[in-house]
C-alpha cells in the first residue's frame, strides 16, 4: 500500500532536469500504475512488466522530476511531495495524451478532419453540393468549410494557406504560372454556349459561330471569362461590342432574356440556372473552359483532403458520362 505524506526534511530539492519538465511518457505510465495498484510488483503484473523493470523506469523518472516520488517507511512505499504533485498531473496528461492518440488515429483512418474548399460560384453550385453529399454518407466526421473566390485570387489563397483545395477554370488562351507547390489535379471540361433571347435569328441554328455574332451587343461576365471572350474574338479579327459586365449570372442571363444583348456561359451554369425567355446554342467550333482542383503538394499526404479530392474527382466524372 502507497501512504500519502512526507516529513519536510525528506524532501529534495528540484534541479535543472526538473525545471526542463521533460517527462518519458511511458515512465508516468509506470508511475500512475504504481500509485493506482498501490506497489510495484502489483504495477508489474498489471502492465506485464517484471518488477525490476518498473523500479528502472520509476528511477528513469526521478532522474528526470530532479526529487525521489517514493520513499519506502517500513515496509510500505510512501509518497513524497513530488510524488503526491505529480500524481494530480499524471492523471490529466494520460488522458490527454489519450485523446491525442485517438484524434490522430481518427485523422489517419478518414474518419474525421476538417478540409477548407475554396470554389467559383458554379463549381460551389453544382459539383461541391454533389461531392459534400457522398462525403457524408461515407465519412460524416469529415467536415468540409466552403470559401467562395474566383480565380486567379483562389489559387492565391490556397498558396496563403487560407484554404487546403482550390476549385478553379482556365481557357486554352491564358497562359498563367501555377506555383511549383501547387498540384493541379484536372477534373473536367466545361463547355461554352452562346445565349440569345428567344426569337433571335440565329436561334434556329444548332450551333453558332462566333464570327456570326461579330455584330451584337454583348454581355460580358467575370474577368478571367471576359478575357478568355476577347482573345477569342481578336483571334476572328474583331473586338465585340459590350454593352455590360456583371460577374451574376442570374443578372447576364435576364439581360439577355430582355433583348439587351448576347452572352457566352458555361455548362456548369446552365445546369442549374436558366432564363425561361433564352435559347442557349454551341459554338461551332466549340469553346470549353477547364475545370480543376488545386492543392499544395504536401497536402496530398493528409487522408482527409484525398479522400474530398475523390468526390470531387467522382462528380465530374458522372457529369462529363452524360
Amino acid at each position: 500500500m502507497i501512504q500519502k505524506g512526507l516529513p519536510a526534511h525528506s524532501r529534495a530539492t528540484p534541479n535543472s532536469a526538473y525545471d526542463s519538465g521533460v517527462f518519458d511518457t511511458r515512465h508516468l505510465k509506470t508511475f500512475h500504475a504504481v500509485v493506482t495498484a498501490g506497489s510495484y510488483s502489483a504495477a508489474a503484473r498489471v502492465l506485464g512488466y517484471t518488477q525490476p523493470a518498473i523500479t528502472q523506469q520509476i528511477k528513469a523518472l526521478e532522474r528526470a522530476v530532479g526529487t525521489p516520488l517514493f520513499v519506502r517507511v517500513g515496509r510500505r512505499m510512501r509518497l513524497t511531495e513530488a510524488g503526491e504533485a505529480l500524481t494530480r498531473h499524471a492523471e490529466t496528461i494520460l488522458d490527454s495524451l489519450t485523446a491525442a492518440q485517438q484524434q490522430m488515429s481518427s485523422l489517419t483512418r478518414l474518419r474525421a478532419g476538417r478540409v477548407r474548399v475554396c470554389a467559383f460560384p458554379s463549381a460551389s453550385a453544382t459539383l461541391v453540393p454533389e461531392a459534400l453529399a457522398g462525403l457524408a454518407a461515407g465519412h460524416p466526421a469529415v467536415r468540409v468549410e466552403l470559401l467562395e473566390g474566383e480565380p486567379p485570387d483562389s489559387i492565391r489563397r490556397l498558396v496563403r494557406g487560407e484554404c487546403d483545395i482550390t476549385l478553379a477554370f482556365t481557357y486554352p488562351g491564358l497562359h498563367e504560372h501555377i506555383p511549383d507547390e501547387v498540384v493541379e489535379i484536372p477534373l473536367m471540361e466545361d463547355q461554352l454556349t452562346v445565349l440569345m433571347p428567344t426569337g433571335h435569328p440565329l436561334a434556329r441554328r444548332r450551333a453558332v459561330k462566333l464570327a456570326d455574332l461579330a455584330g451584337e451587343r454583348w454581355i460580358a461576365g467575370c474577368l478571367r471569362c471576359r478575357t478568355n471572350f476577347l482573345h477569342e474574338c481578336a483571334e476572328l479579327g474583331f473586338a465585340p461590342d459590350i454593352a455590360f459586365t456583371t460577374d451574376d449570372n442570374l443578372v447576364v442571363q435576364s439581360l439577355v432574356a430582355e433583348g439587351l444583348g448576347v452572352a457566352m456561359m458555361p455548362g456548369l451554369v446552365l445546369s442549374f440556372l436558366r432564363h425561361d425567355k433564352i435559347t442557349g446554342r454551341a459554338l461551332d467550333p466549340a469553346s470549353r473552359r477547364q475545370v480543376s482542383a488545386y492543392v499544395l503538394r504536401e497536402h496530398l499526404r493528409i487522408p482527409a483532403t484525398v479522400l474530398v479530392l475523390d468526390e470531387l474527382k467522382g462528380v465530374a466524372a458522372r457529369r462529363v458520362g452524360c
